[in-house]
């Protein structure tokens, strides 16, 4: 009878086996499933005979115990990682090492090593297999109300749009050239104002008086061109010469206006007062300033004013600002750049590095900004780094061996300045490289210079157009104006005893009393894996060791039913012998 008992055990152990198998192999292909297997143990035995210490002569026995059978120890489940396959969706993921994906039922956290995720009509991402809700750690994302405030359900902003962001800094890298033959040019300073007459552009030579031009009113009080009428007004421009730019520099040109002053008068009187430069008329009637000779210039104008005369009222309009229309250098690099401003729209700038006449050092000067408010560089001064328009950043120096070696000057600001809005200023910071480095510019031997804007942090605003998740465990949204942000973070947990956790339908586990309470953290951090984007983790399930346990748990099972018939034979002599 202890014989048919114990072989009973044994062939309801094996079947457990087998069934283990048999599930194993029907979750061969399940993502994220992990094989168990089974560890037996004898049940309880009986001591027939107890054991007996030396006595005397006499050694002593052994106990003289029966088994009565065999039990299911225990069903392990096998955590370790299957393999990562490829998937090309964009929200798969795999954890490449420790730690499973949270969700929530809407009543208990789940925990799964399954990360085929998708977003439901309501803009969650979840769980399509069950509708769970995946769950995030962090703030990324709240400050853009992508997120809310103190729920950890993760929302795909799909009717959200990403505002714009104006441009604040910009990196500049790239090498500039060291050559013996370097590609001077000639400062030129253009205004914004066309004097013009009746029939045209204004004429510098000739009888084209000041007067005469569009831009000059008479008011109630002309002048009078026999001397009887009011004193002379003054026609007035600050500035520098090209040779040197130093506060105690500042040359103001000042000409007496009167109804004979002709414009060649005015051109005369500017280009002798700023010496190192002559003045003209373009063809269109603009106010132009060009240096005699090429290389680097300081040139530069200010202001232009008309102070109307004592006891009159007529006006001369003069232009706003200057444009740096070419710049003065021994060598120059020019380069263009797309900015935004703070409601997305883009602006193009055109910046030229400009090599002075110092040993490696070269300045750089923003020329022209689109889409500015007519008149904004009129406050500008392109030499005063405290001046809200600032427009060269002076002195940019390198080392002997051709690394960047930061400004010249203290004081001089690493940054530019715009107006696209009236009475705001847009600052832009600019970004070369760290001192002693070759991380940024440089100035190296080379055929042609290379500088240019690397990035800028500016965008237009943008909707969403794609989701995907990083190696890092960010919800990582790309819009239509090219910008991807982070619009929230997965949330990992780990436990103590992983193998502790009880399974249940779908990949999902809940914690035992065994397997330890959730640590959250993060992927790639804290003993959590990596992510793998785009692919999920396969079964672990070992396909020929799973064969070797069904034939192992046949032969088992097989030779506990031969020991019941012959159990069983033995039992039917014994009755026979009645007979």
């Amino acid at each position: 009878m202890g014989a048919l008992q114990s072989a009973v055990s044994g062939l309801s152990s094996h079947q457990t086996w087998l069934d283990v198998a048999g599930n194993n192999l029907a979750n061969l292909n399940t993502p994220g499933f992990k094989s168990s297997s089974v560890n037996f143990a004898e049940l309880l035995s009986q001591t027939v005979k107890a054991a007996s210490g030396p006595q005397g002569s006499l050694g002593g026995t052994n106990p003289q115990q029966l088994g009565s059978g065999v039990g299911v120890a225990s069903i392990p489940r096998n955590m370790s990682q299957g393999n990562i396959s490829s998937t090309g969706q964009d929200l798969d993921v795999a954890i490449d090492g420790e730690g499973f994906f949270v969700l929530s039922d809407g009543t208990q956290s789940l925990y799964t090593r399954v990360g085929s995720f998708g977003i439901d009509k309501d803009y969650n991402l979840v769980d399509p297999a069950t509708g769970n809700k995946v769950q995030r750690t962090g703030t990324i994302g709240e400050a853009e109300g992508f997120q809310t405030v103190g729920v950890a359900d993760i929302r795909i902003p799909l009717d959200a749009a990403l505002p714009a962001n104006a441009t604040t800094s910009m990196v500049i890298n790239g090498n500039l050239r060291v050559t013996d033959n370097p590609d001077a040019s000639i400062n030129v300073l253009t205004g914004d104002l066309a004097f013009t007459t009746g029939s045209g552009a204004a004429i510098a030579t000739g009888t084209d008086t000041l007067i005469s031009l569009d831009q000059y009113t008479a008011g109630a009080d002309p002048f009078d061109v026999a001397g009887a009428g009011p004193t002379a007004g003054t026609f007035v421009v600050t500035g520098y010469a090209k040779t040197d730019y130093t506060d105690a520099a500042l040359i103001t040109s000042t000409l007496s206006v009167t109804a004979a002053t002709t414009v060649q008068n005015m051109l005369d009187q500017l280009s002798t007062d700023f010496a190192g430069s002559t003045f003209t008329l373009d063809t269109s009637g603009q106010l132009t300033m060009t240096d005699d000779a090429s290389g680097y210039s300081h040139s530069r104008l200010v202001s232009a004013t008309y102070n109307t005369s004592v006891g009159g009222t007529e006006v001369l309009t003069p232009p706003t600002f200057f444009d740096t229309t070419q710049v003065g250098g021994d060598d120059i690099k020019t380069f263009n750049s797309t900015i935004y401003d703070a409601l997305g729209t883009q602006h193009n700038v055109t910046g030229k590095f400009v090599k002075t006449n110092v040993t490696n050092t070269w300045d750089l000067v923003l020329t022209s900004v689109s889409g500015e408010l007519d008149g904004a560089w009129s406050s500008y001064d392109i030499g005063d780094p405290a001046g809200a328009f600032n427009r060269r950043i002076s002195g940019v120096q390198f080392n002997t061996d051709g690394s960047y070696n930061g400004l010249a000057s203290s004081t001089e600001s690493l940054s530019f300045g715009a107006q696209f809005t009236a009475g705001t200023t847009q600052t832009m910071a600019v970004d070369f490289g760290t001192i002693g480095l070759f991380t940024g510019l440089t100035q190296f031997a080379a055929p042609e210079s290379t500088a240019a804007v690397a990035t800028q942090d500016g965008y237009a605003a943008g909707e969403l157009s794609g989701v995907s998740i990083d190696g890092g465990g960010a919800v990582v949204g790309t819009f239509t104006n090219g910008i991807k942000t982070d619009l929230a973070m997965l949330q990992i947990a780990l436990f103590q005893n992983a193998g502790g956790l009880e399974a249940l339908s779908n990949g999902n586990y809940i914690p035992s009393a065994n397997s330890g309470d959730p640590q959250v953290t993060l992927a790639a951090s804290g003993g959590a894996g990596s992510l793998k984007s785009k692919s999920l983790e396969k079964s672990n399930v070992d396909v020929a060791s799973e064969f070797v346990n069904m034939m192992q748990a046949q032969n088992g099972y097989q030779s506990n039913a031969r020991t019941i018939k012959v159990a069983n034979d033995m039992l039917r002599e014994l009755t026979n012998l009645i007979r």
